[in-house]
């Protein structure tokens, strides 16, 4: 007779999302003390680390804004926070959903304290690859960091349990 093990706690699911705040923190601080604004390190031929600041969101949506968008970022995050949290009570048993909102939450919360501590969030990874020329200057990616990935990681997690959902409701 098999054994069926409880779901994972919210101790996981929040361990997990402080786990990237840690992993953010602490490598946009090491980009901090070892680089200046507008620093660019080429790693290889396609990745640099740099320094960028960004007041806005993605791709620098709203950076050119008079400054409430830090505060209108800061509620968004928190905000999302605590929907989150609120979702994986009610979904404890969906692993794959859990984990992808963890990992939501943690950047979320990563580029939070970014906005609170600086007033803009620290980036620091940059691409470059000729195919995207036509979409962006020189082909460089725009930079992000460790909570930017990690919200993309998770965007990947939730489309991924959505179409597992769908098929498992066939």
């Amino acid at each position: 007779m098999a054994r069926r093990t409880a779901p994972p706690g919210m101790a996981l699911w929040l361990g997990l999302a402080v786990i990237v705040i840690l992993l953010d923190q602490i490598t946009k601080m090491l980009i901090l003390g070892a680089f200046q604004l507008g620093d660019v390190l080429p790693v290889t031929g396609f990745f640099n680390l740099v320094r960028v600041h960004n007041t806005g969101a993605a791709f620098s949506f709203l950076a050119g804004a008079s400054g409430w968008q830090r505060w209108f970022f800061v509620t968004l995050g928190i905000a999302a926070s605590a929907f989150i949290v609120w979702m994986i009570r009610q979904h404890p048993t969906q692993k794959l959903f859990c984990f992808a909102v963890s990992m939501i939450m943690g950047g979320a919360l990563g580029n939070v304290l970014d906005r609170l501590l600086h007033g803009y969030v620290v980036d620091f990874l940059q691409f470059r690859f000729g195919v995207l020329e036509p979409l962006f200057h020189g082909g460089y990616f725009p930079s992000f960091n460790v909570a930017d990935s990690a919200i993309t990681l998770g965007a990947i997690c939730l489309i991924l349990d959505e179409i597992l959902r769908v098929r498992r409701s066939r």
